[in-house]
This record gives structure tokens, sequence and C-alpha cells, in this order.
């Protein structure tokens, strides 16, 4: 599968060590708005092109699949232009700014058979399995209730403050506990209540979150811009409890029982950085002729939209996109 990036900002050199070492993935081009930036970037990652226009990107016939790093304003409008040129495309979190614009790329790439899927790193990183064999082991019992957090200081970034960028907490940090809670409690989400802090600029900036799933499960979520939190995932059951440490990478998953004795842990390693089993899954369905990934479907991603779409609305929320 060759591979072009659209971008080549901050998160595109955090994902470019794991793109080189993929297998299965060449690294075909690259694009940027300037072209001595993305020819600085082709050259000290080892991508074969360069280019000072996106659209010269989606233009080239050797590229296969466009990912997509730029601001969650852009997603939506990026990917339909790269699905129109008949690429495939693999986008970061927020896939886009609401679930009718998901709506629209997922209906898009399965009515034209183009790959689409939304790059949210947790969601292929083998510790998901391992955290899902652990519950389904019974080791803490029947699990009922799961709390995640995730908080970063990163209020002064302007992708962060900018509503026209589609800024705020939920979308760029929030939707990692919530990716968390419906990957050990599953999409069945019946109740949404929460409690929000708006920031100055009129994005949110922190929040606490409580979905009720059908089966009577909960999850106590938060997240935030202001401070730093310490990210842990914990996961409630009636002969003990399960510790994830950092659920926006994990590092480990302790098991405690009852009477807070420990009784296993495991710690987590990865082969470069985290982000090559999303991008080596993805180089195995696109060979395999598929549309989508495994371990994010476009209804998983609708899902967890149409749960941001909710939370905004209860806050009377809006982006400038939606107006």
């Amino acid at each position: 599968m060759k591979i072009g990036l659209l971008g080549v900002g901050k998160i595109a050199e955090m994902v470019a060590p794991a793109v080189v070492r993929s297998k299965g993935v060449i690294c075909e081009a690259v694009a940027a708005r300037d072209l001595e930036r993305a020819q600085a970037f082709a050259q000290k990652w080892g991508f074969k092109k360069a280019y000072g226009s996106y659209e010269e990107l989606l233009d080239d016939s050797d590229v296969d699949v466009i990912y997509i790093g730029t601001p969650h304003s852009f997603h939506y409008e990026q990917m339909m232009q790269s699905m129109k040129k008949g690429k495939g495309v693999f986008c970061e979190k927020a896939f886009c700014i609401n679930s009718r614009q998901a709506e629209l790329v997922r209906d898009y790439a399965r009515k034209h058979g183009v790959f689409a899927a939304e790059a949210v790193w947790t969601r292929y990183m083998p510790s998901r399995k391992t955290i899902q064999n652990l519950l389904e082991s019974g080791i803490i019992g029947t699990p009922s209730v799961l709390s995640a957090n995730l908080f970063y200081p990163i209020s002064e970034k302007e992708r962060i403050y900018k509503p026209e960028l589609a800024g705020g907490a939920l979308l760029d940090v929030g939707v990692y506990p919530i990716n968390f809670a419906l990957m050990c409690f599953g999409n069945d989400v019946i109740k949404i209540e929460s409690a929000v802090k708006m920031h100055a600029t009129g994005v949110d900036g922190a929040e606490n979150i409580t979905l009720t799933f059908a089966d009577g499960k909960m999850a106590f979520l938060s997240a935030g811009i202001y401070s730093r939190s310490d990210r842990k995932g914990v996961i409630h059951g009636d002969k003990g409890y399960m510790i994830v440490e950092n659920i926006n990478n994990p590092e480990s998953v302790s098991i405690y029982d009852v009477k807070d004795q420990l009784l296993k842990q495991i710690v987590f390693t990865q082969k470069v950085n985290g982000y090559e089993y999303e991008f080596e899954e993805l180089a195995r369905m696109f060979d395999e002729g598929k549309i989508e990934t495994q371990s994010m479907s476009l209804d998983d991603t609708l899902q967890v939209l149409k749960i941001c779409d909710t939370l905004r609305k209860d806050w009377g929320f809006v982006f400038p996109q939606e107006e």
C-alpha cells in the first residue's frame, strides 16, 4: 500500500517513525502548503515525493491511501476530495466535526468501494485485545462500572481554542475516554449525561460525562484542556478491579482482588511508538480489498460522534461551520 501524508505538522512527525517501519506500507509522498516544508519532511523520513499543495498529492496516481493529519475542521472536505479522486482515506481523530459529516463519508465510501477509516490509535493497539480478554476471563468478576480521564494543559494551542478549527476538549481529548468506554462495554449507550466548563473563546474546556449502557453498566468519563491528569482507566467488577495506566497509550494493566491485593500485572511495549499497529492493519485491510478496518469500523466512528453531538447539543455548543 502506497501512502501519502496530507499535512506535515506535529501529528505527521509523531506518526512518521511508525509509518516508515510498518509492514506493508510504502512511503510514497507528502504534501504541505509550503513546498520547502514538504521537501524537508520527505527527506527526513524517506518519502519518495514532496508536493507544495494538497491538490498535487490527490492527483498522484501512485498514491493509494491519503493519511489526513490536519485540524478537525478540514477533515470532512479533505476526505471527500480524496475519495472523489479515487484515494482511500485514513483520517486522524476526530474523524469529522459531527456525525452527519461522518455519515456522508461512510455512505460515499461504501457506495463507491473506497477505503475509509479513522486513525484512533488505541483501537488498534494489542493492549485493547489484552484488556478485553481479561474482562472476558472473569478475573474481576462481572464488570459494572468504569472510570477514565484524560487532561492535558493545551488551552493555549490555536487548534484547541479556536471554534473555527473545531477546537475544544471533547473532539481532541474527550474522544479517548469515550472510545475506552465503548471498547470495554460496547456501543449500546442508552443515556448520556454531562457537566461542562466552557472556555472563554466559546469551545468546551472541561467536561464530566456519564454513559449508561443497555445492560446497566455505567462509565464515568472526564476530559479537559487546563491541567494534567493521571490518565487512568479503572474497570470495576464484583470480584476485583483493573487499572489501565494511560488510556491514551496504555502502559500497563494491573488486576486487584476485592481486598486490594495485586493478582496480575501486564506491561505493554511497542514495536516503534504505538502508531505502527494502525498503519499495519490499514495495509492488511487495503491489500485484502476491504474498505474499512476491523478495529475501528465506520459505524464505530459514527457512534462516537453521535455521543459527541448529543453532548454538544446539551451544552448549546455549535461550531461556526454548523450554523
